[in-house]
């Protein structure tokens, strides 16, 4: 099942949220990416609905593993085209915004190639 762009977002941000804190609720979301605590809590029950995600009773937000697995895949995505794009002389804020784009469409193949020629 491939997710859209956004909810790959959201299940980033929870990863990378919950590496800061302990305890990731939706207005850490909302702050985080700077969207309306509305919004992000349409978006909290379509990724619980869908398994990637669970909300405690506290508004505790947890990653499943199927949400863990995207998740993961998507910030190490992330995280190298970022460093790649520093490496090759792009800013690091213009990097971090490029690889936000590409990171959700480049194919499995280009990632893993990139990787292989240019370390991990």
């Amino acid at each position: 099942m491939k997710l859209q762009e956004s909810a790959e977002n959201y299940l980033e941000t929870i990863l990378v949220l919950s590496k800061k804190n302990s305890f990731v609720r939706s207005i850490d979301i909302a702050d985080a990416l700077n969207f309306s605590k509305p919004s992000v809590s349409v978006a909290m029950k379509k990724l619980t609905q869908g398994g990637f995600i669970t909300v405690g009773k506290d508004g505790a937000i947890t990653l499943t593993e199927k949400g863990l697995k995207i998740a993961e895949k998507v910030y190490d995505r992330h995280v190298f085209l970022t460093n790649w794009l520093i490496s090759i002389g792009v800013d690091e804020g213009i990097a971090s915004e490029d690889a936000c784009r590409m990171e959700h469409i480049i194919s499995q193949q280009t990632i893993e190639a990139l990787k292989k020629n240019y370390g991990k």
